[in-house]
């Protein structure tokens, strides 16, 4: 909905002189302060036309305050990293060489196209369909729907994950939650507190995300401080063997932990001047996770020897007893167990606004549009943690290589896109733009399409298969949802404050009135 309230003339100029005619008269019967319009849809023998302007007379969806640049920063963070729990594994696939030198150059292949991709789309579009917004401008709104059921798919399994491992964190000291009624309890517990941190508004979300990182971060600040006069260079080289790799381990964990960086653009609609700030904290957050898996690891494997076998997920922990002692291995505990609470909310926040843009555009029924009056989309929330919950139960090893596997499509998507809106709206406002030109974008999106292949390949036939099944659910129910507008079982509507992105498309929206 608009940011402001509109005088009725500024209004008038923007809508059917038929349907403005009817709005004079209903303004004759009863004066309204209008908040915003929204454009209801329907399809009458193919071609998509409005039907019926539905005036906002309520203020409180204005009401919620935008995020600021600080939450913002660390919202990306816990969309993209939470900090370096889950890295270990890459020294036990590849060494500490190989592991360092990934971290340092990945970021660079892969981490830096995305946030610049990122910066420059999500200037050009600040509303919350984001991604789904960009791939529909390129491609028409048949994509973008794709796009947006495969990564809406993706962020709710990887969301299913973070009760469970905060628990796993958590049943070496409490044994009860290791299985049985106390764990399904905890886990149901465990959702619903986090769910409704994300009901009461992004400014909780932010605020909790920035507590939640300082304390997650801090015990390996301390930890590396207490190591640096036991670092010994040497140690970095050790099994520096480059026969003796398991490289499918070593690139989705560096993958894993490195992606999403696109997230934030679900949640543009929401930023304080997002035209300046979101390039700005992409930046800002680039550099903090950088740093906070990049310190830890050279660090411990400096000042620790190497026992490659013993690299695993929860290794930090056994550094930190090994370091300082027990009191620095339970501060290292307990911030991995918030750590996934802060990737629980920071994916919530991304994948409801996702459902809301997605609405406001007509691609869902009106309902996931709706707001509270704290600014948060509660159906789009729901229908989120409703597949967490279902997802939570099932055995995740296959899934998640079949959750990246749709996150891939969906990137390879968003890449087209970006090339695509390059030569097709060359003269477009882009507030952030890449300083490249049509060649250089393509460029730049080469080595990271080249790591997004490699990652497809290493999948095995099963993943793929999986794969391919869920992404057909949207092949399927986007059609199915034009039936259910055209029968208007459900209501449909469109967003008239935001930009049209069909001007170009074959389903360009026309402008109608109904008597």
């Amino acid at each position: 909905m608009g940011g402001k309230s509109l005088s009725f003339s500024q209004v008038v100029r923007v809508i059917p002189e038929a349907t403005t005619q009817r709005l004079i008269l209903m303004a004759q019967r009863r004066p309204m302060t209008l908040m915003g319009a929204k454009r209801e849809t329907n399809n009458n023998n193919g071609v998509e036309g409005a039907r019926s302007i539905q005036i906002e007379a309520s203020s409180r969806t204005n009401s919620a305050r935008k995020i600021s640049i600080l939450p913002l920063v660390f919202i990306i963070f816990y969309e993209v990293s939470g900090g370096p729990f889950g890295t270990e594994d890459s020294v036990g696939a590849a060494g500490p060489l190989l592991s360092l030198l990934g971290l340092l150059l990945f970021p660079i292949v892969w981490s830096v196209p995305e946030a610049l991709i990122t910066s420059e789309m999500g200037t050009m579009f600040p509303e919350n369909g984001g991604y789904v917004v960009w791939v529909s401008s390129a491609f028409g709104q048949f994509w973008g729907f794709q796009q947006g059921w495969m990564k809406w798919l993706s962020g709710v399994i990887d969301n299913a994950l973070y009760p469970v491992l905060f628990l796993d964190y958590l049943k070496s000291e409490i044994p009860a939650l290791g299985g049985g009624f106390p764990r399904v309890g905890a886990v149901l517990g465990l959702t619903l507190i986090l769910t409704y941190a994300n009901y009461r508004g992004l400014t909780t979300v932010g605020f909790v995300a920035v507590l939640l990182g300082i304390f997650s971060l801090l015990p390996f600040l301390v930890m590396g401080l207490i190591s640096i006069p036991k670092i010994e260079p040497r140690r970095w080289l050790v099994g520096a063997d480059f026969h003796n790799v398991d490289w499918n381990l070593y690139l989705n964990t560096l993958f894993w932990n490195l992606n999403y960086w696109d997230s934030i653009s679900t949640l543009a609609g929401e930023v304080e001047n997002p035209k300046k700030i979101l390039p700005r904290a992409l930046f800002y957050a680039l550099l903090l996770v950088v740093a906070a898996y990049l310190f830890p690891m050279l660090t411990a494997t400096g000042a620790v020897p190497l026992h490659r076998d013993k690299w695993s997920d929860g290794y930090y922990s056994e550094i930190a007893m090994i370091l300082g002692g027990k009191w620095l291995r339970w501060w290292v505990e307990g911030a991995a167990a918030v750590s996934n609470l802060g990737m629980f909310v920071a994916e919530m926040s991304g994948d409801s606004f996702q459902l809301l843009g997605m609405a406001e555009r007509g691609m869902l029924p009106e309902v996931f549009a709706r707001k509270s009056r704290h600014g948060t989309p509660p159906v789009g929330i729901l229908f989120s943690a409703s597949g967490v919950v279902i997802l939570s139960w099932l055995s995740f090893q296959e899934i998640i290589a079949a959750e990246n596997f749709l996150y891939c499509f969906g990137m390879l998507l968003e890449f087209a896109a970006f090339v695509r809106l390059r030569i097709k709206q060359p003269d477009a406002a882009r507030p952030y733009k890449i300083p490249v030109g049509t060649v250089g974008a393509i460029a730049i999106c080469i080595p990271p399409t080249v790591l997004l292949c490699a990652v497809l390949a290493f999948s095995s036939l099963k993943v793929a298969g999986v794969s391919i099944v869920a992404a057909s659910i949207g092949l399927a129910l986007q059609p199915c949802l034009k039936h259910v507008e055209k029968k208007k079982w459900l209501k449909f509507s469109t967003n008239l404050d935001l930009p049209d992105i069909d001007q170009t498309t074959s389903h360009h929206t026309t402008t109608t009135s109904s008597a």
